[in-house]
């Protein structure tokens, strides 16, 4: 492969979602569609079949409603082929992942821009978790925004905004993916942050507005201390002698772990594990999650559970691998671990006492980044590789349950479980979709999670008798948050109802997701063989 093509690959799953922002930026402002200061948006009381706090919004009927209101142009179909624009970017992000992956994995890396720029196995892998989760997300997006306008919640400007922001977010996970700068790494998960704060308060309810504020205080409470521990890593980087350019440098970094200071890289990669963490969605800076999840649109709630939470653990395995060369295997066991099971602990507590389906699901990814937490604790080649296939089978099938709730809650009119009965007698196939993405998050076979719960579970009673004790409570926590997710998910389904309409435009991403999650459980086939040199990748020097 020669270097221009390789600066193509790794640039592309950047430059090409930016690039797509950018273009509904431009024909946001050909079209007139961007409103001038004098027009601000006016509340209007939300519709009886749609839930309180998701329905209110602007009123833009093409019409002026009182008086000295202006008059703003409804959505037009026109709209409708420019969402679909939305797809360009997974596709490209999925198409150089698997160029990628053709290169690296025979345990080979490519780099570019003076190295600033690299992939290697782990990176190809991200990339194709990325991009998958992406196109189940945003191919859902026009059903979606479809719905919100039908529900008088949506406008040309508020559908503009949020396609520009959801190619943006995308843009700086793949940054975070592909570069091989330390310090490059902190600015695009920082850059996630603001980006998806402006998603999360999408709807200006003040619901929505009050768990971005709380999304934005503690996420920047934790890429502070990242930052720290990003200086700190820098510094020690420094005094053992690494060149200046070269410091925040990972495989620099890694080939030279047994110069740094074991002081200052210990309190160096506690602030990060603590500070990534929190966009891991792992304690003790936990809390915006669940507030952020429920009042995201559903398919920003995907892309966030599915890919968010684990491109920043991601962040976290690179460190690890620095840590352990540097201070040897116990420290990032015992913080990893005991992280794990206090964030199991705490996921399996309050999925027992919930009553809302998206914070539902907000608690149970928690539940299943402890358990990555918990294999990367144990490190070895199994509980990587399991460690790895479950981050894309959670993302896959997360994306597919928050999709699929968004069109529950607009369908229902509410978020409540105890208010949804009869899913799948009024609508078969979105409850039955609905209902397969949560036995897939419950490790049922054929589905990815079952392969990978399995494997973490073995690799934790081979480790040795800590870690076996440490596995034991953690699988009865885990048993604990699976009956509490099938009880609430039964209530929903089971009962009886008039059956509704369903749109296939709707359901047909819902299908892909779990078929490839299904697809990854029966067989890994051409990726079984990238996994398992992820994981070398990530083993213990």
């Amino acid at each position: 492969m020669t270097s221009a093509t390789t600066a193509l690959l790794l640039t592309a799953p950047v430059a090409v979602p930016l690039a797509v922002s950018a273009a509904y930026a431009l024909s946001a402002f050909v079209r007139h569609e961007v409103p001038h200061p004098h027009m601000v948006e006016k509340p209007r009381p939300a519709k009886k079949a749609v839930a309180v706090g998701v329905a209110t919004g602007p009123s833009y009927t093409g019409k002026a409603t009182d008086a000295g209101e202006p008059p703003v142009e409804s959505p037009a179909p026109r709209h409708h082929l420019a969402e679909w624009a939305g797809l360009v970017s997974p596709a490209v992000i999925l198409g150089c992942a698997a160029l990628l992956a053709g290169e690296c994995v025979d345990g080979g890396s490519v780099s570019a821009y003076s190295g600033l720029l690299r992939a290697d196995a782990l990176t190809a892998w991200m990339l194709l978790v990325v991009g998958a989760v992406a196109f189940v997300a945003c191919a859902s997006a026009p059903a979606h925004l479809a719905e919100e306008r039908a529900a008088g919640s949506a406008t040309a400007w508020t559908e503009w905004r949020y396609h520009v922001l959801v190619q943006a977010f995308l843009g700086a996970m793949c940054l975070a993916v592909v570069t091989a700068n330390l310090g490059v790494l902190w600015v695009t998960i920082e850059a996630t942050t603001v980006v998806t704060a402006f998603l999360v308060g999408h709807r200006r309810t003040r619901t929505s507005v009050e768990a971005a504020w709380k999304y934005v205080v503690i996420c920047s409470a934790g890429i502070a201390l990242a930052f720290l521990g990003t200086v700190l890593i820098y510094y020690a980087a420094r005094q053992a002698g690494i060149a200046e350019a070269w410091a925040l440098d990972w495989p620099t970094l890694l080939a030279r772990a047994d110069r740094l200071d074991p002081a200052v890289t210990r309190l160096g990669i506690t602030l990060v594990v603590l500070g990534y963490g929190a966009k891991a969605g792992l304690v003790p800076l936990h809390a915006w999650l669940p507030d952020a999840h429920s009042q995201a649109p559903a398919p920003v709630s995907a892309l966030m559970s599915g890919v968010l939470l684990s491109v920043a653990f991601a962040a976290i395995l690179r460190y690890r691998v620095i840590a352990d060369a540097a201070l040897g295997i116990d420290f990032t066991r015992i913080l990893l671990a005991g992280i794990a099971l206090l964030t199991l602990a705490l996921a399996a507590g309050l999925l027992l006492a919930q009553r809302d389906f998206k914070r539902m699901l907000a608690y149970s990814s928690m539940e299943h980044m402890s358990l990555v937490a918990l294999a990367a604790a144990i490190g070895s080649p199994l509980a990587l590789a399991a460690a790895l296939l479950h981050i894309a089978g959670h993302g896959l099938a997360k994306a597919t349950a928050f999709c699929a709730s968004g069109q529950i809650l607009y369908l229902r009119g509410t978020s409540k479980i105890g208010r949804v009965r009869g899913l799948l007698a009024r609508s078969p196939w979105l409850g039955a979709l609905f209902g397969l993405a949560v036995v897939a998050l419950l490790g049922f076979p054929p589905f990815s999670l079952f392969a990978s719960e399995l494997g973490i579970a073995r690799a934790g009673f081979a480790a040795g008798t800590g870690l076996g004790w440490v596995m034991a409570a953690a699988l009865l926590l885990v048993l604990t948050a699976f009956a509490a997710l099938a009880t609430r998910t039964t209530r929903m389904l089971l009962g009886t109802g008039e059956p509704t309409g369903e749109h296939p435009s709707a359901l047909w991403p819902l299908t892909l997701g779990l078929v490839t999650c299904a697809a990854l459980g029966i067989a890994a086939g051409p990726l079984g063989d990238l996994l398992s040199q992820a994981a070398i990748v990530l083993e213990r020097p």
